[in-house]
């Protein structure tokens, strides 16, 4: 008796989310990844080499709210496929994971590597064509057009990540939200190179502009804004500056200044006001005072523009509005999924965009095999 046919699967992108919807499809499935570099090479820079691979956030509400685009869509999602539900497919591949004090949670290896090879071991039956897809006709089947063939599919699951090819999504007929950086470093009009290196709060000082954890977030909430822009920053918090002028009259300012913020960053501000520096604290009036304080407490920098290519994610992709949350299949083309960071979906630091990924990919993946 012959034997049935398989259904055939292609996934157009071999990164996170692309290899994790072909690890649970590849039992029932003839799966294809196509991939024009190596699969999941985009795993290797992530945590720093380290891999962030999730975070400590198990209500799914409360870990769709650290997605500035998606989060609403993000409810069904992760109603599907939760953090547990990440951690447990990690460990059934071999890879043991802990949880840092920042619930960030990273694999014991702490090593990207390790985690890639595990990762691409677990995929036995999956086909990897090193191909770049030019376009997808969709009539009875899908014709999938690489650089060098042509390919027929019953499905196809489009995870082409962040910096995705719109043409491809175009030529299918989906609205494509404008893709712009998101946790990205920020130039900015003010000259910081003197500060290049120093760290406040999150916020660290670069030869363009700003950069760090605070910044990505900010550049993150305001990706869809136009520049230039104006952010204000407290790097002083309540203090009561008087009162430690009194204590110190005999003090330099900037010496006084340096037990609040950084000697260099104490230097500037009272440079940007024309102080001394090596003034000394009783000779400091009420107006010098409060200029003091108000540069500390509102330090405004305007913001020009990303550093070019210093994105770690892009906001921005395929609409939400033409994709089913419950099945993440498009609502124009019958058996057509997409998943990952090509959709209009994208989080703060700390593990939210691969989340993003793995749970995207298995309700793709789990729609097919209903």
């Amino acid at each position: 008796m012959a034997q049935e046919r398989k259904s055939k699967v292609a996934i157009v992108g071999g990164g996170p989310a692309g290899c994790m919807c072909a690890y649970f499809l590849q039992n029932q499935f003839d799966v294809t990844v196509f991939e024009k570099k190596s699969p999941l090479y985009t795993l290797l820079p992530t945590g720093g080499g380290r891999c962030n691979l999730a975070n400590a956030i198990y209500d799914f509400k409360e870990l769709a709210s650290n997605y500035p685009r998606g989060e609403k869509f993000l409810y069904s999602v992760f109603s599907k496929f939760s953090t547990s539900d990440t951690l447990d497919f990690f460990e059934k591949i071999g890879v043991k994971t802990y949880i840092q004090d920042d619930m960030r949670i990273f694999p014991i290896s702490n090593s990207s590597k390790d985690v890639r090879e595990k990762f691409l071991k677990a995929l036995n039956k999956v086909r990897f064509i090193k191909e770049e897809v030019l376009k997808i006709n969709s009539l009875s089947r899908f014709s999938i057009f690489t650089s060098n063939n042509s390919y027929d599919f019953d499905y196809v699951v489009v995870a082409i990540g962040g910096h995705c090819a719109i043409e491809i999504l175009k030529s299918l007929g989906h609205n494509v939200i404008q893709q712009k950086p998101a946790l990205t470093g920020l130039e900015t009009k003010e000259d910081f190179s003197k500060l290049s290196g120093v760290s406040i709060n999150g916020v660290l000082f670069t030869h363009k502009g700003v950069s760090g954890p605070e910044i990505y977030k900010i550049s993150s909430l305001k990706a869809r804004e136009n520049f230039p822009y104006k952010l204000n920053f407290d790097f002083a918090g309540k203090i009561d500056l008087q009162e430690m002028l009194n204590c110190n009259p005999h003090k330099s300012i900037k010496k006084l200044l340096s037990e609040i913020v950084p000697k260099s960053f104490a230097e500037f501000v009272l440079q940007d006001l024309n102080i001394v520096p090596e003034r000394k604290c009783h000779t400091i009036d009420g107006k010098t005072r409060d200029c003091i304080l108000n540069k500390l407490q509102n330090f405004e920098i305007t913001v020009n523009g990303t550093v070019p290519d210093g994105e770690v994610v892009m906001s921005g992709g395929v609409d939400l509005n033409e994709i089913n949350p419950k099945t993440m299949e498009s609502k124009l083309i019958p058996n057509l999924y997409f998943c990952g960071e090509v959709l209009n979906i994208d989080g703060f630091c700390g593990g939210f965009n691969l989340q993003n990924c793995w749970s995207t990919a298995f309700v793709a993946a789990d729609a097919i095999m209903r």
